[in-house]
């Protein structure tokens, strides 16, 4: 198959996203298919991309470390009839979400979305963020997804929840998978040498974007908390973001930053290597499609403490490789930490469950079961018969306009009319 990706947020940029794509195009081509990503711009972004078109964007939007990709590139329709696509692949329903639509539609080709995330927990990186915007980004997703032909959902908790919230197209769950062998050796005392970690230390960690949506306001006090109680015990934070002062904060004003250890954005085998140099993982965001960085955690060993929230609960098991917490406050976090701490029988027998999670989550059986979906797609939807029919490829394009801008009238219609929320449900019908 000939795959065309367009995603808002690729490598270099670290995030759950960019690395999610980057895995499944890089089994995809193993496999042997073709994949042409479209993405934007990014600081620091490779000199040579095989099959990756740039399109140009503005750098650090609103302060983040994000791209936006401006609607526009001169030669993205031409390298598109040279690459001669079966299917596309949009990974976001804005931007150049948007211009996967476009591209479908005017090619008469199948449509596919996997919803990564839960766009109403992210308004805050928009100015204006309030309550009508986070309803307008409710609105927005699931009126694109009904425009696609086939929807992915990275957990059963993400397509259970576009059910509700009136989603008609197939919706299928396919999580991203991990790299079992990249996380399964580190030199978790080399990193403790670096950071001057105590070898006898008992070790909690973090890994991923340090954002406000990730709760690490809560995290770092729980943690912080905890560590109070045991006096040997460190704190060792891998990601970097807005909320890395926060944190910093919170450690200066309990008397302890000297047990803080911030590691800044790692990667390879120095991501790997950290991950062993840490004995319980702590998670609370209760924004995730899917645990990625759960997952990760486990395919080194790690047994997580985290909140009981959706994409978490389909990876962590309670008291078989984790603990799931049903009370989502510090408090609880903390109590749930200081306790595990205290008993090294456990957190070996959770670490050791861990790992047999992980082992059913392999990447490679991931991207299988999503090229199992493009075909299925392909087979279901029928094939083009375009030749030279000018006048119904204007027709196709105007279409797709006409679609994009009923689905932003209509989004935007719903977020201000609180009615059509009363029981949390959205009418969105397929286009």
């Amino acid at each position: 198959m000939n795959i065309v990706i367009f995603t808002n947020t690729y490598t270099p940029h670290v995030g759950g996203v960019a690395r999610s794509v980057e895995a499944f195009v890089t089994e995809y081509r193993k496999m042997g298919h073709r994949v042409l990503v479209v993405a934007p711009e990014f600081a620091n972004m490779p000199e040579h991309e095989p099959d990756v078109v740039r399109i140009a964007a503005i750098q650090n939007f609103n302060a983040t470390d994000f791209s936006v990709a401006l609607p526009f590139h001169d030669k993205l329709s031409q390298i598109l009839d040279e690459f001669k696509p079966d299917i596309i692949h949009s990974q976001h329903p804005f931007l150049l979400g948007m211009s996967a639509l476009r591209t479908a539609r005017y090619r008469k080709l199948p449509l596919v979305f996997t919803h990564h995330t839960l766009y109403e927990q992210y308004t805050h990186y928009v100015p204006g963020d309030s309550q009508t915007m986070q309803h307008f980004a409710i609105a927005l997703a699931t009126r694109y997804a009904n425009l696609c032909d086939q929807v992915i959902a990275p957990s059963q908790s993400i397509a259970d929840l576009l059910h509700e919230r009136g989603v008609t197209s197939p919706v299928r769950v396919i999580p991203t998978g991990v790299y079992l062998e990249k996380f399964a050796k580190g030199d978790g005392n080399l990193v403790r040498q670096q950071l001057g970690i105590p070898a006898d230390a008992m070790v909690i960690g973090h890994l991923g974007r340090l954002a406000p949506e990730k709760n690490l306001t809560i995290l770092s006090q729980a943690v912080a908390d905890a560590l109070c109680a045991h006096a040997k015990a460190h704190f060792l934070v891998v990601g970097a973001g807005p909320s890395e002062q926060s944190i910093r904060h919170i450690f200066a004003d309990a008397g302890i930053a000297d047990r803080l250890h911030m590691a800044g954005v790692l990667q390879q085998q120095s991501l790997t290597d950290a991950l062993h140099a840490m004995d319980i993982f702590g998670f609370a965001s209760a924004s995730e499609t899917q645990g990625m960085v759960v997952t990760e955690a486990m395919a080194a060993g790690l047994p997580v403490v985290a909140f009981d929230a959706p994409g978490v609960r389909e990876v962590v098991v309670n008291d078989q490789n984790g603990l799931l917490l049903s009370q989502k406050t510090s408090t609880a976090l903390a109590t749930a930490l200081s306790q595990l701490m205290e008993n090294p029988a456990k957190i070996t027998a959770l670490g050791e469950g861990a790992l047999q999670t992980a082992g059913n989550l392999a990447m490679s059986c991931s991207a299988a079961k999503a090229l199992l979906c493009f075909r299925s797609v392909l087979d279901s939807v029928p094939a083009s018969t375009k030749t030279e029919r000018d006048w119904e490829d204007v027709l196709a394009w105007i279409k797709a306009e006409w679609d994009i801008l009923s689905s932003v009238a209509v989004a935007g219609t719903t977020a201000i009319s609180s009615g059509l929320f009363a029981d949390g449900k959205l009418a969105a019908s397929k286009k």
